[in-house]
């Protein structure tokens, strides 16, 4: 069901080129938009994510649909020799390779523009491998886990910060409320494109969530995997490992 949403549906790209295009648009304003969006609560999602990641002691790391490396920053903390964020987004780099120079951390971080599901890296490379809100928006999602899988090492971790749909009385109500009718208010005061704030808004209702991405990850060769729901559920952290 995830794979037919599609940020622009009159448009005859593929969902890859249609995810590229549309955040090229708002990369000046993704950090702020994920800011209001979630109350700030995004930066508590990552630092649990960090926590996590940082238990494994890795020294390669890969924080794929890294936007404006946010996440790749702040796993910085981990003391990782080298961290590799990968985007398609031209545009969402950009903004994140000044924030890395303001930071000085080029040293660590290297940004580098590419796409998940065919990604220019050898196997078994890295320790750890994050996605922050991103595998919403693969085109094929089992053909990106594969290639996550493929450049994994063995014993290496694979962390999944996303949104999901709480499944529980009054959270489910209250969710749905916001997401169709002030999400789209708020996607209009920081940008005049409304099909990608209402992409953003219906991809994340309709993406398989908890156990049906767990069956997904199992699937597609992971193992150790665990769903761990935040907030009432409204956004969900995943583990899971490689033989």
């Amino acid at each position: 069901m995830s794979e037919k949403i599609t940020p622009y549906k009159d448009s005859s790209l593929g969902k890859k080129e249609q995810v590229t295009q549309m955040f090229d648009t708002i990369s000046g304003n993704y950090d702020n938009l994920n800011r209001v969006i979630s109350f700030g609560i995004d930066i508590k999602w990552r630092k649990k994510v960090l926590k996590i990641v940082s238990d494994k002691k890795p020294n390669y790391i890969l924080d794929i649909a890294t936007g404006t490396g946010d996440l790749a920053i702040l796993l910085a903390q981990t003391k990782a020799q080298k961290i590799t964020g990968l985007d398609i987004s031209a545009g969402m780099l950009e903004v994140g390779k000044k924030k890395v120079e303001e930071k000085k951390l080029s040293h660590i971080i290297e940004l580098v523009l590419g796409d998940s599901e065919q990604m220019p890296f050898d196997d078994n490379s890295f320790d750890a491998i994050t996605v922050g809100f991103g595998v919403r928006n693969f085109e094929n999602l089992e053909k990106g886990f594969t290639e996550i899988l493929r450049v994994l090492k063995p014993n290496g971790i694979f962390v999944i910060l996303e949104t999901s749909v709480p499944e529980k009385t009054p959270y489910k109500q209250g969710y749905r409320f916001y997401t169709k009718n002030i999400l789209p208010i708020i996607g209009k005061l920081f940008s005049k494109d409304n099909e990608a704030y209402g992409y953003l808004s219906e991809s994340a209702a309709a993406f398989p969530h908890g156990e049906a991405l767990n069956n997904i990850l199992r699937k597609t060769g992971f193992i150790d995997v665990v769903a761990m729901p935040q907030t009432f559920g409204v956004a969900t952290i995943y583990s899971a490992s490689k033989k």
